[in-house]
């Protein structure tokens, strides 16, 4: 694997300063892409030190306490968009990212992969972060419209079913284009670490498939949770 040295990586984030001039012009402000960009780089340095100390230790205990901070973090990141009854909000985040990520995970580690042992962190801890991170995008996206439904007028079954539509077209949109118009990060990963293509093709289809599932189960779970409590509200 070629290795990339610092102030090559720093190439890497010119586009992003091209964005936030952008922003700057257009938006009125590039504050959020700034902090965003920094807390992106300070995050992955820390955590690449971190995987590297993690990786050396066999324990379940610190494999199920990384996976349930991601949750925790992953639940309230979600709801960022919300800006009432934001810790009612945060009960229906957590409840859905836990279970309908958490459902896929244990299907992939225990049934998929069968990692011997299950906590592997190598494993457990990479492929949790697939499922989490992208069950709370798909959660923020459909919490956002459904509120946005709401106060437009739309009715709740109205603003579920827009809601739903909604936070599925970025893994719909991933799912048509991969193979003709994306390699999609792990697949590309693996091929460039010099594994062989088709066993990489293998692991996509399952991450993909564990991607579209832990969306999919977290946003119907928030949306039943949110139907319910504006019926109730509305009575």
């Amino acid at each position: 694997m070629i290795e990339i040295p610092l102030w090559r990586l720093g190439l890497s984030l010119i586009p992003i300063l091209l964005v936030g001039w952008i922003s700057f012009r257009w938006g009125g402000g590039a504050g959020s892409l700034s902090v965003a960009t920094g807390r992106m780089v300070l995050q992955l340095f820390v955590i690449g030190y971190v995987l590297s100390f993690l990786f050396v230790i066999q324990s379940p205990w610190v494999t199920l306490g990384v996976v349930s901070f991601m949750i925790l973090i992953s639940a309230w990141i979600s709801i960022r968009t919300i800006k009432e009854q934001r810790w009612a909000s945060y009960r229906d985040a957590l409840l859905s990212i836990g279970v309908g990520g958490g459902l896929v995970y244990l299907l992939v580690i225990f049934g998929v992969i069968a990692v011997e042992p299950w906590y592997e962190p190598k494993y457990a801890i990479s492929l949790s972060g697939m499922v989490f991170a992208n069950a709370m995008t798909a959660v923020t996206l459909s919490a956002e419209r459904f509120d946005s439904e709401l106060r437009s007028g739309k009715s709740v079954v109205h603003a579920r079913n827009t809601s739903w539509n909604a936070a599925l077209i970025p893994q719909i949109n991933s799912f048509l284009a991969v193979g003709l118009v994306s390699l999609p990060g792990i697949m590309t990963g693996q091929v460039i670490a010099g594994a062989d293509p088709m066993e990489a093709v293998r692991y996509q289809i399952m991450v993909m498939s564990m991607v579209m599932g832990s969306a999919g189960f977290a946003v119907a779970i928030f949306l039943m949770r949110r139907t319910h409590s504006a019926v109730a509200a509305s009575q």
